[in-house]
């Protein structure tokens, strides 16, 4: 596994639009469906990465902790499905996320967001402009730290108590999306 970090891509772009398909529900979702009254976070994570097995239980306890009309969470799995099958649509309609898990098969969504790497986040505000991108929190494989989700969480918590968001963001770090 290669350590690959996020791109750290400036804050303030546009969060570009999509039209992906939802493995579990077998239709297209879009981000002006999905997007959240006040906030929006979209995550580029897949079934195989070892970074993304180690929060995955923190993924899923994020998807309970706010209420989906005004924060909407939103993961996206970019990888080569046919050389990384258990990527692919079938195995990721198994997930039990309570979010969308959608599949980005031609990769342009994670080109168009400059995501680097699995796990990869970006925190957009009610206008979808970037306000955080970066890691989920300190753990590490191996660093013996629990997965909470921390700096995600404040950063979506400062923007629904209308706060600024610090600017001292780090690169999350992870998989590299297996490109086709």
């Amino acid at each position: 596994m290669s350590l690959t970090p996020s791109a750290m891509t400036p804050l303030g772009y546009k969060a570009p639009s999509f039209n992906l398909l939802d493995p579990k529900t077998g239709t297209r979702k879009t981000l002006e469906q999905l997007k959240g009254q006040k906030a929006t976070l979209v995550m580029f994570i897949c079934n195989h990465c070892p970074f993304v097995v180690h929060i995955e239980e923190a993924l899923v306890e994020l998807g309970h902790l706010y209420n989906q009309n005004e924060v909407s969470i939103i993961a996206i799995n970019s990888n080569d499905a046919e050389i990384y099958i258990e990527d692919g649509p079938k195995y990721m309609a198994e997930k039990n996320y309570n979010f969308p898990y959608l599949y980005d098969e031609t990769q342009d969504v994670a080109k168009a967001y400059n995501a680097m790497c699995t796990p990869d986040f970006f925190l957009f505000d009610e206008d979808l402009a970037c306000v955080y991108r970066g890691e989920f929190d300190d753990s590490r494989i191996g660093n013996q730290i629990l997965p909470t989700g921390k700096f995600v969480i404040e950063a979506i918590d400062m923007i629904l108590l209308n706060k600024p968001i610090s600017q001292r963001q780090l690169p999350s770090i992870g998989c590299n999306i297996k490109w086709k």
